[in-house]
C-alpha cells in the first residue's frame, strides 16, 4: 500500500486493477486512443491512477505504432516483431492493418515526473529492450513480456538489467503469472531456460528483482 506501480502499455487495465487492490499508486500509460478511453472510462475517477497517452522508448520523439485493428493486444512499434510473426506458429491470421504517430516518452521522463516505481511491468509487443534502453538507474522490481519470435529482445533486456544492477529473475509462461522457479536465478540462466523453451511456448513474463 501506498507504493507506485508503472504499467507500461497498459492495454484496458487489468494490472492496474490489481496494482489498485493492492493498495498501490499507478502510472498507466497507453498510447493506442481507443485503449486509453477504455481506460479513463474506467479509471479516469479514481485519483490515485494517473493515465498517459504516450508510448515508451529509449528517447523522446515520433515513432509509428502499427496497430492491430482486431487484437490490438499486439500492436507494437517494432517492424521486427510483425516480421517475426509472419508464418509463425500461433500467429496465424494476425495483420496490422492501420498506423498511428505517437509520441514517445522514456522510463526515466516518467520517474521525473511522478517518482521512482517499486515495480514496473513492461508488455509493449517486442519493444521491451526500447523500453529498458530509457532507464538509467536500477529500480527494485520489473517485469517485462518475452516472445519466443523474438527472444533475442529478451535477451537484450536481461543484458540491460545486468548494467544497472545485480538481478535475479523468475518468470511466468503464459499469462497464468505463476512462478516456474522456487527461487530467484541468475540473468545467465533466465538466458538459457528462455533459449531453451519450444516456440509453442510463446510468451510469458519474466520477472527481475534487485539483490537487496
Amino acid at each position: 500500500p501506498g507504493d507506485l506501480a508503472f504499467d507500461i502499455g497498459a492495454h484496458v487495465g487489468d494490472r492496474v486493477s490489481s496494482f489498485r487492490r493492492l493498495g498501490a499508486r499507478v502510472v498507466a500509460v497507453e498510447p493506442q486512443p481507443l485503449l486509453f478511453d477504455a481506460l479513463h472510462h474506467i479509471h479516469g475517477r479514481d485519483p490515485l491512477v494517473e493515465i498517459v497517452d504516450r508510448a515508451v522508448g529509449p528517447r523522446s520523439e515520433l515513432l509509428t505504432l502499427h496497430i492491430n485493428t482486431l487484437n490490438p493486444t499486439v500492436s507494437t512499434l517494432s517492424t521486427r516483431f510483425i516480421e517475426g510473426a509472419t508464418d509463425a506458429p500461433g500467429w496465424e491470421g494476425q495483420t496490422w492493418d492501420s498506423e498511428l504517430i505517437v509520441d514517445v516518452v522514456t522510463l526515466d521522463a516518467l520517474i521525473a515526473r511522478f517518482g521512482v516505481p517499486a515495480f514496473v511491468k513492461i508488455d509493449v509487443e517486442g519493444s521491451e529492450e526500447a523500453v529498458l534502453f530509457g532507464l538509467s538507474r536500477a529500480v527494485k522490481a520489473l517485469s517485462f513480456e518475452f516472445t519466443t519470435i523474438a527472444r533475442d529482445v529478451a535477451i537484450g533486456c536481461l543484458d540491460h538489467l545486468s548494467r544497472l544492477g545485480d538481478y535475479r529473475y523468475n518468470v511466468a509462461p503464459g499469462e497464468t503469472q505463476m512462478l516456474t522457479f522456487d527461487g530467484w536465478i541468475s540473468a545467465a540462466d533466465m538466458a538459457d531456460h528462455l533459449a531453451q523453451l519450444p516456440d509453442d511456448a510463446n510468451s510469458g513474463d519474466v520477472y527481475a528483482l534487485l539483490a537487496s
